[in-house]
């Protein structure tokens, strides 16, 4: 091969501009960057400090300004969220990712329905990709904790401690 300084200068504006208009189709047909299992827990973890999974999962993590150790992340909490719907428990999803293979979570997450408050169609609307780095994150953190308390119907007293989520009334019709 020889050297580019030896070729003309239309001769190396033409290689140029081949090599240009090949670019594209070359980088086209180069398989997906796999990220590593690394790089998913990373981004899990990451994922779960940004989406607010710790808020109500993780036992003091807001009250603290999420400076709390990170074996405590994610075993669920006591504290209750009550309204209309009854009451509802943040889970332990250190235990509950122990339960599922990644595929079970995948499929789960996809089409996840929870009581409120917990934002399920945020993590519908995640790529699967990053549904994949959060399993991979908390089964990473192994199982810890005990699992939370049962939901709560409406009308049944929730014990302390509960935040109250009270609708305001309906105007009076006029």
């Amino acid at each position: 091969m020889r050297p580019i300084r030896s070729l003309s200068l239309p001769v190396l504006l033409l290689a140029l501009a081949a090599c240009q208009s090949e670019a594209p189709r070359a980088l086209a047909t180069l398989p997906a960057a796999t990220p590593s299992d690394a790089d998913l827990r990373a981004r899990g973890e990451y994922l779960v400090k940004i989406a607010g999974c710790n808020d109500c999962h993780t036992p003091g993590y807001a009250e603290a300004g999420g400076k709390v150790a990170q074996d405590t992340w994610l075993v669920g909490s006591p504290m209750g969220f009550n309204g209309p719907w009854g009451t509802t428990y943040p889970t332990n999803l250190r235990l509950r990712m122990q339960q599922l293979t990644e595929a079970q979570w995948l499929e789960y997450s996809a089409n996840l329905r929870t009581r409120p408050i917990m934002p399920d169609f945020a993590v519908r609307d995640m790529t699967e990709t990053d549904r994949r780095a959060i399993y991979r994150f908390v089964h990473a953190l192994g199982a810890a904790g005990q699992p939370a308390p049962e939901a709560l119907p409406p009308g049944k007293a929730p014990p302390l401690p509960y935040f109250g989520m009270v609708l305001p009334e309906a105007p009076a019709a006029k």
